[in-house]
């Protein structure tokens, strides 16, 4: 079966937006206090009982944009300063089960983040070099002597992704349950020759990322995801948001639909093993991602230097379109939109927004008012094509900060 154009839509959604978002490098913004949290720094993601005025005006907008964007199901956290402006779960997770603000989801990309900041924190403590070539620890990988670990994180390698190539698309259309290997999923990149020469030119692609958590736990010596715990997701106190090496998501679960393959259905275990590799396949709930936001997106874990690496490693000026690439691929970066260190820069928002198998999520941060914004949205057959919570966060964040619109 060949792929549809709304799976091909939900499958290059994350690559787009860095495209489609008007941005600006971001200065850094002090971090604030978590919010919400009780003893041993574990808290509670339950629903804000008495939301003061703002509070309400947030809650009153989501359940607006739930109706106006027929959604099955809205889970949100928006925090300020650390401080909880309000916490929900609106409509079902499934028929007759109540959406809950402490449920479950995949949330793809966001593991993006967390490795950069992790790969960041690696080099602060001298242990990995952004600029040293992948050739020792990659030999397998084609032309590994000319590719950096820096080339892998800010997406400039010049290799294919896996995800947008025709023949992946159609297999996993028809195969939604499969179990992909790494080396399966790098079989299709490395069919095909380079878009460009690596560093010279930017486009996303799923296969960085793949092959930056190989090297990671090859030069380390550590798992990817016990990596990422060690330096981020621990002290940061994502409790909520872990690794998972089978299609299995922790109770409480939302579930999700997806009308992708020409009929509504439910996709909650569909085989998420080809969106990255293992060890970074995460779930996470709306009150971790509001966390990670906060701390990602203000450089809590980083030094000022390390900061400024990850809003632009070396990316503004890049992505001109050429014979070999085109412009849908080798997208135009500039101060005004482009990808960092495992984020998108867009607005002045240092965000990531997830989107695949009936499952749409976004966790935004505004350094300049300290706000996070954490959205997971679900689907009903009438939902049209997109990442819905990116439409719900974006109505939330003109009514908090209307002269950082987070979408255009």
């Amino acid at each position: 079966m060949a792929p549809t154009p709304r799976i091909r839509a939900a499958l290059l959604a994350a690559a787009l937006l860095a495209a489609a978002l008007p941005a600006t490098a971001v200065a850094a913004g002090a971090a604030g206090p978590p919010g919400g949290h009780g003893e041993h720094g574990r808290h509670d993601c339950v629903r804000t009982e008495h939301p003061d005025e703002q509070g309400r005006m947030v809650l009153d907008i989501a359940r607006q944009a739930k109706k106006d964007l027929k959604l099955k199901a809205v889970l949100l956290r928006v925090t300020i300063d650390g401080r909880e402006v309000a916490t929900d779960g609106l409509g079902e997770s499934m028929t007759g089960v109540p959406a809950e603000p402490d449920m479950h989801f995949r949330a793809g990309s966001v593991a993006f983040a967390h490795i950069g900041t992790a790969l960041l924190r690696l080099v602060e403590q001298g242990r990995v070099d952004l600029d040293a070539t992948v050739e020792p620890w990659l030999p397998e990988v084609p032309r590994a002597k000319e590719i950096t670990i820096r080339m892998l994180a800010d997406n400039t390698s010049g290799l294919h992704d896996y995800v947008t190539d025709p023949k992946f698309g159609k297999e996993l259309a028809a195969h939604p349950f499969r179990h992909w290997t790494p080396d399966e999923l790098l079989a299709f990149p490395f069919s095909h020759s380079f878009w460009y020469d690596p560093g010279t030119n930017w486009s996303y692609s799923h296969a960085n990322y793949l092959l930056l958590e190989r090297a990671l736990e090859r030069i380390t010596g550590q798992r990817i995801d016990r990596l990422v715990e060690e330096q981020v997701t621990g002290p940061l106190g994502l409790h909520d948001t872990q690794n998972n090496f089978t299609p299995e998501i922790p109770r409480p679960t939302l579930h999700a639909f997806t009308s992708d393959r020409g009929i509504y259905e439910e996709s909650t275990f569909w085989n998420p093993s080809w969106t990255t590799g293992p060890g970074a396949v995460i779930t996470s709930t709306v009150c971790d991602m509001a966390r990670s936001a906060q701390g990602i997106g203000s450089g809590e874990l980083i030094s000022r230097r390390s900061y400024r690496t990850l809003l632009n490693p070396g990316t503004v000026g890049l992505g001109t379109p050429t014979k070999k690439c085109p412009a849908d691929i080798c997208l135009k970066q500039t101060e005004d939109k482009h990808f960092g260190l495992g984020v998108i820069v867009a607005n002045t928002w240092l965000l990531q927004n997830p989107s695949f198998s009936g499952y749409a999520a976004l966790q935004a941060y505004l350094p300049s008012r300290r706000l996070a914004i954490a959205v997971s949205a679900t689907k009903t057959p009438e939902t049209a094509e997109g990442n819905m919570a990116q439409e719900v966060a974006g109505r939330i964040a003109a009514a908090l900060a209307p002269e950082h619109p987070l979408v255009p």
